[in-house]
């Protein structure tokens, strides 16, 4: 089928690939540290427009820049320790992927008012497609290649503005389709009212723009969907602040030393529930380690409570960033191994092949993990905590299991210690504040060095502490029962939304394939001068 364009572009093509650097640099700024959410909307509109009318190529080149802008800037931290090569490496992967959703969109705009030419398609099927095949394309780099890597959803660029209440019903992926649908509607009107007679704003254009702004008004007092409150638990939650980066300097040990001092201030706190420490916190292996155990016992003894830490275990030849429970006088009683470990950062996919292109960077990855099958739910004293280590925050279906299988609160443990000085755990940070709201829990999010807070089932923080400092929260924290619509709903949401859309504009090519089949075959009238083949 030609994709040659059937319209003049919106823009020629020097000036679609400026915009759509424009737009990539501001989306980024919609994220944190910035955190401007409104800028999300005149990104995706600076991606969209951009496409509208373009080639095959030229749609392929405008989705390359747009996503190459956006990548750099975003995950920028990447660079911190181990130079540009794998910053620049995942911000060109990902935007390919960025590539061929444009193209998909281009399509969209290109046969969709040819199969579907009412002003009224326009405004309605042509931005629900535009913005499914969007949120499709964040599916697909959220899932592939190796476990995938869904980092920077428009969705989460709207954790600070008024939309993200709606993320309790329709979770991350619906937020990211509400957000570029919005856009595209507003695109439509205004191609329409620009480019045909004045007539149109009143028949096509005060409607949908009346329609946009009653569903933004009430997206914004929509409230989150409640959950059920079911008392509260006190937690200690420790952020030791010691060398837990890759490349601190440290003696085995050092990191738990750090997690202990910071936590023996509070030792002797009556009433408390729970201990939890971050990602990492534990650099001895307590099973093969007396100091460690010792140091553990005495944690959990002086609350009486369990403590919640992690470390690496080697179980045989195989390693697990492991989160446990460790109970005084019993030992480790439950423990929930990594789901997704950080390809090319925890472990290394195709080893052999990639030595071969960088081995000085491929090496410094000493040790492969293993990912975990086990339940990402621990069972405390009278509540369950669901569990997420560090980037596994980033992946729906590993939350919703957590809430599907009973949690009544969130401990999310990690160790920014790699990325102090970036918009890493700030991000990060958005996600497990997204986290608390899409499912109705309150969030113990705790960093080795921050930022660490604990954050309300309605996304406001009740408890922080400074970053790069030492310290321990002790704080009430909510239990909650019952499930969103976000979780429930949450894999059907987007399979409706993402591949819905997908086909949709699958069976628009079969229309128009068929009605050019046919015309073919017709003969042409008498007359005309045109003779039929022998």
């Amino acid at each position: 089928m030609p994709l040659s364009a059937p319209e003049r572009p919106v823009l020629p093509l020097w000036a679609a690939v400026v915009a759509s650097a424009a737009g990539g640099l501001l989306l980024d700024v919609a994220f944190p540290s910035v955190g401007w959410w409104p800028m999300a909307f005149p990104a995706v509109a600076l991606a969209l427009v951009s496409l509208i009318g373009r080639t095959a190529g030229g749609a392929l080149l405008v989705g390359v820049v747009f996503g190459v802008a956006f990548y750099l800037m975003n995950v920028d931290f990447t660079a911190r320790w181990v130079g540009p090569l794998p910053w620049v490496a995942l911000s060109v992967f990902e935007s390919l992927f960025v590539a061929v959703g444009a193209l998909l969109i281009t399509l969209a705009y290109r046969w969709i008012p040819r199969v579907l030419p009412t002003r009224w398609a326009r405004l309605t099927v042509l931005p629900a497609i535009v913005a499914g095949l969007w949120t499709a394309r964040e599916e697909v780099t959220g899932g592939f290649p190796y476990g995938g890597f869904p980092w920077g959803r428009v969705g989460t660029s709207q954790v600070g503005g008024p939309l993200i209440e709606v993320v309790s019903w329709i979770g991350t992926a619906g937020l990211s389709f509400l957000v570029v649908g919005l856009t595209a509607v507003v695109i439509e009107v205004v191609r329409m009212t620009t480019w045909r007679s004045r007539a149109i704003i009143v028949r096509a254009g005060v409607i949908p723009i009346g329609a946009v702004v009653v569903m933004l008004v009430g997206l914004a007092v929509i409230p989150a969907w409640q959950t059920t409150p079911e008392g509260d638990i006190r937690v200690v939650s420790v952020q030791g602040n010691g060398p837990a980066g890759y490349f601190d300097v440290r003696q085995r040990g050092d990191v738990l030393a750090s997690q202990f001092d910071a936590t023996e201030p509070l030792f002797g706190e009556e009433g408390v529930d729970a201990v939890v420490w971050p990602e990492g916190s534990v650099d001895l292996d307590p099973r093969d380690s007396a100091v460690a155990a010792s140091a553990l016992n005495r944690v959990s003894r002086s609350f009486d409570a369990p403590l919640v830490a992690n470390m690496v275990r080697l179980e045989g030849e195989e390693f697990f960033n492991t989160s446990f429970v460790w109970v005084a006088g019993e030992g480790m009683t439950q423990r929930y191994d990594k789901r997704n470990p950080v390809p090319f950062g925890e472990y290394v996919p195709d080893r052999a092949f990639y030595r071969g292109i960088a081995p000085d960077l491929i090496d410094m990855i000493g040790r492969d993990y293993t990912p975990g099958v086990n339940p990402p739910v621990f069972e405390l004293d009278g509540f369950r905590a669901g569990l997420a280590i560090c980037f596994d925050v980033i992946y729906d279906a590993l939350v919703w299991e957590g809430a599907a299988d009973g949690a009544d609160v969130y401990f999310f443990q990690t160790n920014n210690a790699d990325f102090r000085g970036t918009d890493e755990n700030l991000q990060q940070l958005a996600v497990a504040r997204l986290r608390a709201i899409e499912t109705g829990r309150s969030v113990v999010n705790i960093s080795t060095v921050g930022t660490s807070q604990v954050i309300a089932p309605d996304g406001t923080t009740i408890d922080s502490l400074p970053a790069d400092e030492p310290g321990a929260m002790l704080t009430d924290v909510e239990l909650r029962t019952g499930l969103t619509p976000a979780v429930v709903a949450g894999p059907w949401i987007k399979a409706v939304l993402e591949w819905g859309s997908v086909a949709a504009l699958a069976v628009v090519a079969g229309v128009i394939a068929a009605g050019q089949r046919a015309n073919a075959k017709t003969p042409a009238p008498e007359g005309t001068g045109v003779s039929e083949p022998m």
